[in-house]
C-alpha cells in the first residue's frame, strides 16, 4: 500500500480552543524574543519588522508535558512574564460520549497524523459500551519482528461472486448528504478517501458534479426520499447503499429544514428552494425479504457490477434482517447504531430507540455464522465510532470494518454545538449550505486533515494488532477473547 503524504496542518482558527492557555504579562514582558527562540511548536512568534512579540498561540502548546523539557518557555523567560493555565473555553465543550479530550485529541491527530497516547484519547465517559471495554494485552504474543507496513489493515467489501473490492484501511466515510454538509466538506472527504484507497458516501442528497472525478471512491446512497437518485448516479459508482434506516433516528425518517434548502440543494434534489424536505420511514415498497430482493434486483438491473450495501438500524431483530439481506443478494450489511448522527438527530431517539451497536454487531456476527453465510457477507458497523480503539473493538466484536462520520467532522473543527440543522447551520462552516459559511472550509486543507486522521487511526490499529500478536486486521474479527469489560465506574465522570 502506498501511503499518502502526511503534512502538518494547523487549525484554520487563529485562536482555536485548547486545553491550556499561555498568558503573557504585558507589563513585565520586554519582548526580548527568548520564548520564540526556544519554543519548537510555534506558540510564540516575533514577526519580521515588529518590535513586540505576538500574542501566544495557546492551541499549539503541549501544556504540562513541556514542563520537564529544556525548551519550557516559562523557565526561560528572564522577566517571569509567562504562565500556563487552563483555557476557560476548554470547559465549555464536550459531553459524555465526546469528551473535550476526545475532541481536542481528534483535532491534534488531524493536525499531525500522529496517534496520541493516553486513555483519555481512546474512550469517552458514557459509562458503558466501548467506554467500558479494553483490550487484553498482558498475555498476548507481541509481533515485534514485523514491520508496521507488513501488518495488514486491508478488508474485503465483497466476499461473494462478482467484482472484488478491497480497501486498505478498515473504515470508510458514512453517508452525509449535500444539504446536511457543505460541498467543500463533501469534496474534502472524497479527496481523503481517494488518497487512502477507501470510500465516502453521498448520503441522500444527490451527486454534485464536482464529486464526479472521485467516482471510484464514492458510494451512491439510495434512501427513502430518493432525493438526487438517478440511473446515472447508480451507474457511475462501484458500491450502491440502500439506506433503510439510520441508527440515530430509526423509525423517524429524515428532515432537512427549509433554511438549508438553497437553490443548489433544491436543484440536485429536484425540490423547491426554501421548502423543508422529508425522507419518509420506511421504504413503503419494502415489507418483506422478497420486496427487499426486488429492491436489490432494481439496482442490479441498472448497474449489474454494483456491490450492494444495506444500511439498517439496530432493531431487536437485526440479526434476521441481516440474514434476509444476504438471501436478497446484498454484499454488505451495514449496522448503524444509535450513538451517531449529527446535531440534527433528536437526542430522545438516540438514547431510547434501538439496540446499542455493541450488542448488535455480535448478534449479527453469530447469526450469520449459524446460518453458514458469515464468510460471504461483509459486516460493517457505524454509529458512534469515535476513535481507532472504538473501530478495533467493533471488529473484535464481529464486524469486518467500520464507517466513520462525526469523527471526520470533528477533525475539520466541529465542536459539537448541535446547530447542524438550524438556520444557516454550522457556524464553523461544516454542516451548512450557506455559500459564505461554506467558504470557511478549504477543500485541500480539509482533505489533508482527514488524511492525517486516517493515518493516525491506522497507526493506532497497527499498534493494537502488534500488541495482540496479529499480522492482519482479519485475524481480529469476532475475537471476543481479546476484550475485557471493566465494569461500572463508581467514581465521578471525567473529562466533561
Amino acid at each position: 500500500m502506498s501511503k499518502p503524504v502526511i503534512k502538518l496542518v494547523h487549525s484554520r482558527f487563529p485562536n482555536e480552543i485548547s486545553a491550556v492557555e499561555v498568558t503573557r504579562a504585558t507589563e513585565s514582558c520586554i519582548s526580548c524574543g527568548t520564548c520564540a527562540n526556544v519554543c519548537p511548536f510555534g506558540v510564540h512568534e516575533r514577526k519580521p519588522g515588529h518590535n513586540r512579540i505576538s500574542r501566544p498561540q495557546s492551541h499549539l502548546c503541549i501544556g504540562a508535558s513541556c514542563e520537564d523539557m529544556s525548551f519550557y518557555c516559562v523557565n526561560h523567560c528572564p522577566r517571569k512574564a509567562l504562565s500556563i493555565g487552563t483555557n476557560q473555553n476548554y470547559k465549555t465543550i464536550g459531553d459524555h460520549r465526546w469528551t473535550r479530550d476526545l475532541i481536542l485529541g481528534t483535532w491534534k491527530q488531524a493536525e499531525t497524523g500522529m496517534p496520541l497516547k493516553g486513555r483519555e484519547y481512546e474512550i469517552g465517559d458514557s459509562g458503558g459500551g466501548f467506554d467500558r471495554m479494553a483490550f487484553k494485552f498482558l498475555h498476548a504474543r507481541v509481533t515485534d519482528a514485523i514491520d508496521d507496513d507488513a501488518i495488514s489493515t486491508e478488508i474485503d467489501l465483497n466476499k461473494r461472486a462478482g467484482r472484488r473490492i478491497c480497501i486498505d484501511v478498515p473504515f470508510y466515510g458514512g453517508g452525509m448528504s449535500f444539504g446536511s454538509i457543505s460541498l467543500s466538506v463533501m469534496l474534502a472527504r472524497a479527496k481523503a478517501a481517494r488518497a487512502w484507497g477507501t470510500f465516502t458516501c453521498t448520503g441522500e442528497g444527490g451527486f454534485p458534479a464536482e464529486l464526479q472525478e472521485y467516482d471510484e471512491n464514492v458510494i451512491t446512497q439510495v434512501a427513502t426520499g430518493l432525493f438526487g437518485v438517478s440511473e446515472d448516479t447508480i451507474q457511475r459508482v462501484k458500491i450502491v447503499e440502500l439506506k433503510y434506516a439510520q441508527g440515530a433516528k430509526p423509525g423517524l425518517g429524515g428532515h432537512l429544514l427549509g433554511d438549508k434548502v438553497t437553490a443548489e440543494v433544491a436543484r440536485l434534489r429536484e425540490a423547491v428552494p426554501d421548502s423543508s424536505l422529508f425522507s419518509p420511514f420506511p421504504f413503503h415498497s419494502v415489507y418483506s425479504v422478497e420486496d427487499h430482493e426486488k429492491h436489490v434486483d432494481w439496482i442490479k438491473e441498472i448497474n449489474p457490477d454494483a456491490i450492494i450495501s444495506v444500511k439498517v438500524s439496530t432493531a431487536r431483530d437485526v440479526d434476521m434482517v441481516a440474514v434476509g439481506s444476504y438471501y436478497a443478494g446484498a454484499n454488505i450489511i451495514h449496522l448503524d447504531g444509535s450513538y451517531g448522527g449529527t446535531g440534527a438527530a433528536p437526542e430522545i431517539a438516540k438514547k431510547n430507540i434501538a439496540m446499542p451497536i455493541e450488542y448488535a454487531i455480535t448478534k449479527v456476527h453469530e447469526c450469520l455464522k449459524e446460518e453458514g453465510v458469515r464468510e460471504e457477507m461483509t459486516v460493517i458497523a457505524s454509529g458512534g465510532i469515535r476513535t481507532a480503539h472504538d473501530a478495533a473493538k467493533a471488529i473484535a466484536l464481529g464486524a469486518d470494518g467500520v464507517v466513520t462520520g462525526t469523527a471526520e467532522l470533528v477533525a475539520l473543527g466541529c465542536v459539537r454545538c448541535g446547530s447542524c440543522e438550524s438556520g444557516r447551520g454550522c457556524p464553523r462552516g461544516i454542516a451548512t449550505t450557506d455559500p459564505e459559511l461554506a467558504k470557511a472550509v478549504d477543500v485541500d486543507w480539509g482533505a489533508q486533515r482527514l488524511i492525517n486522521l486516517y493515518a493516525a487511526w491506522r497507526s493506532e490499529i497497527v499498534m493494537i494488532l502488534r500488541r495482540l500478536g496479529m499480522s492482519s486486521i482479519k485475524e481480529l474479527v469476532g475475537r471476543y477473547d481479546c476484550l475485557s469489560y471493566e465494569g461500572q465506574s463508581k467514581g465521578p465522570r471525567r473529562g466533561i
